[in-house]
C-alpha cells in the first residue's frame, strides 16, 4: 500500500485510528512530533536517557490510546500532555526512590545535570539549568513551556489545566526565582 502522508492533524488521526494506514500513521506522527516531545520531556528530567525511556512510553501510550482520542483539544496540545504526564510520574518515583516527600526537593535533576555527558552548555547555560531545576515543579513546567517553547498561556492552560491567570504568576515567580539565582553571572 502507497501511503499519502496526510497535510493535516485531522486526516493524521483518522489515518493512526484507522488499522489499514496505523502504522504508516504513526511513523509519520512519531517524525512530525517526536523532538519537540523529546524536549518537553527532557526539560523536565534532565537526562538524556530518561527522557528517551519517557518518549517511548509516550509513544506507547499514544499507540494505544489513539482509538480514544475524540479531537476535542488539538493533537499536539493531546501529545504534550501525555509526555507531561510519563515526566511527573517519573519525577514522582524518582522522589520516592531518594525518600522525597514534599516534593521540593528536586535536587536529583541537579545531579542529572551535572552527571550528563550530552550537556553541552557553557557554565552560564549550565547554571540557567540549575536554576530550572530548582525551582517548584509546576513553575518549572510553565517556565519551560513558555520560555523555550513559546508556547501561548492558551495552549499552557489546555494542556496543564491551569488558568491564564495562575501560569501568568506562576511564570512571573519562576523568571524572578531564575533572575536571583543568575544574577551574579550576568
Amino acid at each position: 500500500m502507497n501511503y499519502k502522508v496526510p497535510t493535516d492533524d485531522k486526516q493524521l488521526v483518522k489515518d493512526l485510528q484507522s488499522p489499514e494506514t496505523a502504522h504508516q500513521a504513526f511513523q509519520v506522527l512519531m517524525r512530525t512530533y517526536g523532538e519537540q516531545m523529546y524536549w518537553q520531556i527532557r526539560k523536565l528530567v534532565a537526562s538524556h536517557d530518561d527522557a528517551n525511556d519517557l518518549l517511548q512510553n509516550a509513544f506507547i501510550k499514544v499507540w494505544t490510546n489513539i482509538v480514544h482520542f475524540r479531537g476535542d483539544a488539538k493533537l499536539s496540545t493531546w501529545l504534550f500532555k501525555i509526555a507531561i504526564n510519563e515526566s511527573l510520574n517519573f519525577l514522582n518515583r524518582e522522589r520516592k526512590k531518594n525518600n522525597v516527600t514534599d516534593g521540593t526537593d528536586d535536587s536529583f535533576i541537579l545531579d542529572n545535570i551535572e552527571a550528563d555527558p550530552y550537556f553541552d552548555g557553557n557554565e552560564l547555560q549550565r547554571e540557567l539549568q540549575k536554576a530550572i531545576a530548582r525551582l517548584p515543579e509546576k513553575q518549572r513546567i510553565v517556565f519551560n513551556m513558555r520560555y523555550f517553547d513559546e508556547m501561548k498561556y492558551e495552549e499552557i492552560s489546555d494542556i496543564l489545566g491551569t488558568s491564564v491567570g495562575a501560569l501568568k504568576a506562576s511564570y512571573h515567580h519562576a523568571v524572578k526565582k531564575i533572575e536571583s539565582a543568575i544574577g551574579s553571572l550576568l
